[in-house]
């Protein structure tokens, strides 16, 4: 037995679709299987949380300790990639102190916002990066560790801090490596 999933086990986990090649860690918790769908060549590491609406394309590595919360929605496009303990969330509580915060309590007494997060072609977060709801990080961007995001980042972009400031172009040249 390897760590990860049999083809014919990741089969019975009733995910919407998974693709070829897909390497899934046992130690990953995957929560709303039915509403997750896998593209080709994917790799989830040890201790990944996938919870919700998860959209995954191809050639991509979800590192360990990655938590993706997709109650509206979160999409990784091809060749984008999440290093360790990095979080997405897709939705939030109100912290103002008008609202109870968490889902043991009634809805009429929470506020959760939120929106679908994009990551487009290319797209790599650095660790412990935290990834805030309704937004889309343009092609090719990096988000450097440590890193807070919490709007719209432009294509082509290497940003870093808290939150995170567009740093410097990044090259595109890594295309034609696949076309």
């Amino acid at each position: 037995m390897t760590s990860f999933y049999s083809e014919e086990e990741l089969s019975r986990l009733s995910f919407k679709s998974v693709g070829k090649n897909v390497l899934l860690s046992r130690k990953a918790s995957i929560y709303g299987a039915s509403k997750i769908t896998i593209g080709d060549n994917v790799r989830i590491d040890d201790f990944c949380i996938l919870s919700g609406n998860v959209t995954l394309g191809s050639n991509i590595h979800i590192s360990a300790y990655v938590a993706l919360y997709g109650a509206n929605g979160i999409v990784l496009e091809d060749y984008t990639g999440i290093s360790p303990r990095s979080t997405i969330y897709s939705a939030m509580d109100d912290f103002s102190g008008d609202f109870l915060i968490g889902p043991i309590h009634p809805e009429e007494t929470i506020n959760v916002t939120g929106g679908k997060v994009v990551l487009e072609r290319f797209v790599q977060i650095g660790c412990n990066s935290v990834i805030f709801p309704n937004l889309t990080i343009g092609e090719g961007s990096v988000v450097g560790a440590m890193s807070l995001v919490k709007g719209e980042l432009d294509k082509w972009g290497i940003y870093a801090g808290v939150p995170v400031k567009r740093i410097k172009e990044r090259n595109n040249g890594l295309k034609k490596l696949i076309y």
